[in-house]
């Protein structure tokens, strides 16, 4: 199999409102998109999503479950001070902050905010993550000593 992502889907419970909220408040525009699921065109793959009952349903799973997701999306930008202007363009959309901006021991900076749903997204500055004239990820530098 090779190293890559085509669509990332996400089960929601309203999905007109997480619509509404990515298309407002972060601004990001479906390129498809019915009553039943949107898509998302990112850098290289679709972040789509879909209601989360007939989701779980179509997969043959409960659709129970509440509290921490077990996964983060990822923003990264080029420089820390973007990462403080994208912290303070979400507060002022009344966005839940989770954690404040921070430093991190290896250099980096980042904060975490949520979606109505309780999706957790990560706005952060990594100097170790190369990122291109587009902001796709190049690469990983590499962390052995840290």
């Amino acid at each position: 199999m090779q190293q890559r992502v085509s669509v990332l889907t996400i089960g929601v419970d309203h999905l007109p409102a997480i619509r509404a909220f990515y298309a407002e408040k972060i601004g990001w525009r479906p390129i498809a998109e019915n009553k039943d699921i949107l898509f998302i065109q990112m850098n290289g793959f679709l972040l789509s999503f879909i209601q989360r009952k007939p989701l779980a349903d179509f997969i043959g799973i409960s659709s129970e479950g509440t509290g921490f997701r077990s996964f983060t999306i990822g923003y990264n930008v080029d420089t820390k001070e973007e990462v403080t202007d994208w912290y303070h363009k979400l507060k002022e959309q009344g966005i839940t902050i989770l954690k404040e901006p921070e430093e991190a021991s290896f250099g980096g900076y980042f904060f975490y905010f949520s979606d109505i749903e309780g999706n957790i997204l990560e706005i952060a500055y990594n100097p170790y993550i190369e990122l291109d004239n587009v902001s796709n990820v190049l690469g990983h530098a590499s962390i052995d000593h840290l």
